[in-house]
Order: C-alpha cells, then sequence, then structure tokens
C-alpha cells in the first residue's frame, strides 16, 4: 500500500487550508508554535475527550488525524516547504491520544488530573522535539503522512510512558494509586 497525500484538500480555499492548519494566529504569531498547538490540544481533550472512553478516544483521534493528514499536507504544499513550524494542526490532534485510558492513571483526583496533564504535556513534547528511535523516521512519510504520523507516534509514546510509571508507582507504592 502506497501512501499519498489526499487529494479532497486541493479543493479547498487557501484561508481555510492554512487557517485550520495553524490554528488561525496561534501557529503564525506564537513563539514556540508546536508548544502552544500542544497546549491548546490539551483544552481540546479537557472540552471534547473529557468524558470519552479509551475506544472513543482512539477511534475519533483516528478520524481527526486522517483529516489532519489532508489539511496538512495542502499547508505544507501551498506554503512551498517541508513540514512548516507554523503547521501544528498535529500536535492539536494528537495531544488527546495522549491520555488514552486516563482515568486508569488519574483517577477521580483533581490533583491527580492536573498532574497527569502536566506529565503528558512535558513527555508529548520531549517525544514530538527529540523524535527518539522510529518516531523520527516517520516524518519521511509523504505529505501530511509525515507531518502527522511523528505525532502520532509521540503521543502513542506519551501515552505508554504515562501507564508504564502509573503501574511501577502502583507497585512500588501499593494502596496510593
Amino acid at each position: 500500500m502506497k501512501l499519498e497525500q489526499p487529494s479532497w484538500p486541493r479543493h479547498l480555499p487557501t484561508e481555510t487550508v492554512l487557517g485550520l492548519a495553524t490554528l488561525g494566529p496561534v501557529g503564525l504569531r506564537m513563539r514556540a508554535p508546536g508548544t502552544w498547538g500542544s497546549l491548546a490540544g490539551i483544552v481540546f481533550f479537557i472540552v471534547c475527550f473529557y468524558p470519552l472512553g479509551a475506544v472513543e478516544n482512539l477511534v475519533m483521534s483516528a478520524i481527526l488525524a486522517v483529516v489532519a493528514v489532508g489539511i496538512c499536507g495542502e499547508a505544507e504544499i501551498r506554503m512551498g516547504r517541508r513540514d512548516p513550524g507554523e503547521v501544528i494542526l498535529d500536535e492539536f490532534v494528537a495531544m488527546p491520544l495522549c491520555f488514552v485510558g486516563w482515568r486508569m492513571i488519574a483517577g477521580s483526583g483533581f490533583l491527580a488530573f492536573l498532574g497527569m496533564l502536566a506529565a503528558g504535556f512535558a513527555l508529548f513534547r520531549f517525544y514530538d522535539i527529540r523524535k527518539p528511535g522510529f518516531i523520527n523516521r516517520l516524518q519521511d512519510l509523504p505529505g501530511g503522512w509525515g507531518i502527522v504520523v511523528d505525532d502520532t507516534a509521540a503521543a502513542l509514546a506519551t501515552c505508554a510512558t504515562l501507564h508504564l510509571c502509573h503501574a511501577l508507582w502502583v507497585l512500588a507504592f501499593p494502596g496510593t494509586a
């Protein structure tokens, strides 16, 4: 199976493509746009994904990732640059994946929830910036696939790390979770 840039975004106006890809002015006017896109993604998670279970999160995230592939790849074409830093829709749609199964980690405690969000944000930025292991190679995928899939992998690595750390905590300190 050969991955290709979806053709459907070609029919959208440039203002729409760039507005979605950069989250309006966020990607265009803020320093460290990927960080701001990630923070916006946390707000997106809280507002839209908080009540969802793990399966619903995965389904919604998959749908949004496919849409982001089209939009981000088309923005790359129209901007004439490979994976432009201003394009932050990829971070935005990836962030909810960091928190799949979040109730197992944070339970019902508000401070635990805030701690999980902070840890998830920090881990995601680490994996997104450093791109350890195979995550770096995913950027070589064509078009929007390379823009979005590496962030998706960074989010899944974040999720796995959060769950692993929580499991180790429970093993080390039974009865505290």
